[in-house]
């Protein structure tokens, strides 16, 4: 009977004392937590995206109650969750400007020429690097999709081999901008409407060779904008936002529709990206 008893009773003891010393190693080792930090928390969305630049909500948490970061940091959370950090913390909160990401590029299946069948891994910085990708624009979206992969909010799909985003779904994460090699997503203010959808560098006589819809560096825009918001430097117009009106003069005279008015969601936009 000992020889089942004495093992049973030394198990019994050896877990009895290590449980023991566990709780008092939890009370020693314990590391103490802001309460400030913890209420940050609960008021940040915990998408974790990284969008502020900490490593997901906790770093944010942490960096507002410690006072290095501004108290409108999450782009997620907006300026409702701006106002939130603010309150806990006891100070004014910071203004919050909404932005969105675009996709410079209108580059399709019918408006732009490919100069090679790709078949490999749906990649677009490997496809990148196979002379720049399959299209005959060196600087337009190669279509594989891999912004598609990273947003984590229903913002972008895939459209007759290009990527569309939209706005509304998109909380401006910066996910897709980061991972695209071709550079051509970029954030832009959520109220304005005028986008220029082209990165070409090209002259405009090659742009018109291999896409429809690029930028043919005829500056019409530049010389009819009523208040000197575009600018022009490397074959390519650009928008200053803070000058910006949304007057859409630029979307009305722009010969190639190069420069989109974003706001305009049409129904068959719509149907493609719920399908």
């Amino acid at each position: 009977m000992s020889e089942i008893l004495n093992p049973i009773i030394v198990l019994g003891g050896l877990g009895l004392l290590f449980g023991v010393l566990l709780s008092i190693a939890s009370k020693v080792f314990a590391v103490k937590v802001d309460p400030k930090v913890e209420e940050l928390l609960g008021a940040l969305p915990g998408a974790n995206c990284g969008a502020c630049g900490y490593p997901g909500c906790a770093g944010l948490a942490n960096a507002l109650a410690e006072g290095r970061a501004p108290t409108n940091a999450c782009s997620i959370g907006g300026q409702k969750v701006a106002n939130h950090v603010a309150e806990i913390l006891g100070v004014n909160a910071a203004s919050f400007e909404k932005k969105v990401a675009v996709v410079l590029c209108q580059g399709d299946c019918d408006k732009a020429k490919n100069k090679y069948e790709y078949q490999g891994l749906q990649d677009c910085r490997i496809q990148s690097t196979l002379a720049g990708g399959k299209k005959e624009c060196t600087y337009g979206c190669v279509g594989c999709g891999s912004c598609f992969d990273v947003c984590e909010f229903n913002a972008i799909r895939m459209i007759n081999d290009i990527a569309v985003i939209n706005r509304e779904n998109c909380t401006a994460c910066n996910k897709c901008v980061e991972i695209c090699p071709k550079k051509i997503i970029e954030l832009v203010p959520y109220t304005n409407n005028a986008v220029v959808k082209c990165k070409s560098q090209d002259p405009g006589k090659l742009v018109r060779s291999y896409c429809s819809t690029g930028c043919i560096a005829c500056q019409i825009c530049v010389k009819n904008c009523p208040t000197d918001a575009f600018s022009f430097e490397n074959n390519l117009a650009r928008i200053n936002y803070d000058k910006c009106i949304n007057c859409m003069v630029c979307v009305e005279k722009c010969p190639t529709n190069a420069i989109d008015n974003v706001s305009i969601v049409s129904e068959d936009f719509a149907q493609k990206f719920a399908s």
